[in-house]
């Protein structure tokens, strides 16, 4: 059985360290893993370059029209695929969400994949600091959500970067370069809680939703659709923390049902030459 998981997420979520440190973790734990250097890379069908130059596309326009020509020749995918048993694909993702929350891409892909016999997953990934302000926050929650539905493979939804977090901001100068976030209510982030929108904490905001009724109303919908189809929860994951980097790789195990249903590997039958080094 081959595995594949699609590693989602806006632009700076972590989506490339994270991949690179899965890879290792696996690699380390004794199984196959292949990302870095890439083992199958798509500019060898066709390159973003290119495409901007040869046909004046910006840069988005340019990754849809990537993804539609890889679509087109999933012969050569699976052809480069076929070299890789009971192995794990680590798919590393534009940062461009709208690849995933409502273009056909990824879906169409997801589905060629398990055509080939390769059991697939998705994570997404959010990085604390939107945990900073709510209502960036539950755009995030409501991006996932959207990627959730669109892609329609098991999903697992991850808080990275969580070593920027600390229970109390401090004047230290090696912080981060965009510094270390304050550690409060994270339980409620992580299962999201629809009452951090739908209630005001501060005097600001108690004004700012009486000048603007029809957002507050707009806010009050958007916490129904939350309640309402509970979806989202995230896992913490800090990269300097072994401990957290493998309860997320035993939840993407659990979730993508790894190792189920294989037959157990016969030994190696001995042979004089394995007794050498007691001579």
């Amino acid at each position: 059985m081959r595995y594949a998981i699609f590693v989602t997420g806006p632009a700076g979520a972590g989506k490339s360290t994270f991949c690179t440190s899965f890879a290792t973790h696996l690699q380390v734990s004794r199984r196959t893993a292949h990302i870095y250097e890439p083992a199958i890379d798509i500019r060898e069908l066709v390159t973003l370059e290119d495409i901007m130059t040869e046909m004046g596309m910006g840069p988005n326009g340019g990754l849809v029209y990537c993804f539609e020509y890889l679509l087109e020749n999933i012969d050569w995918l699976e052809e480069e695929l076929g070299g890789y048993d009971d192995d794990y694909l680590i798919i590393d993702c534009p940062g461009q969400i709208e690849l995933y929350t409502h273009h056909p891409f990824l879906p169409s892909l997801a589905r060629a994949l398990e055509r080939m016999g390769i059991r697939t997953c998705a994570v997404y990934l959010l990085e604390s600091q939107f945990m900073e302000d709510r209502y960036k926050f539950f755009s995030g929650v409501l991006s996932a959500m959207s990627a959730m539905v669109n892609l329609e493979v098991p999903w697992i939804n991850i808080m990275s970067k969580m070593d920027l977090v600390s229970p109390s901001l401090s004047s230290d100068t090696s912080q981060p370069r965009n510094g270390r976030r304050a550690h409060r209510d994270i339980a409620r982030y992580l299962d999201p809680d629809p009452l951090l929108l739908a209630n005001a904490r501060d005097g600001h905001d108690k004004i700012a939703e009486r000048e603007n009724s029809r957002f507050h109303e707009l806010n009050r919908a958007i916490v129904q659709l939350i309640e309402d189809h509970p979806l989202v929860s995230f896992l913490p994951l800090d990269l300097t923390s072994t401990d957290s980097l493998e309860r997320v790789v035993s939840q993407i195990d659990f979730t993508i049902q790894y190792g189920e249903g294989e037959e157990p590997k016969e030994p190696r039958d001995l042979d004089e030459g394995d007794f050498g080094d007691m001579e």
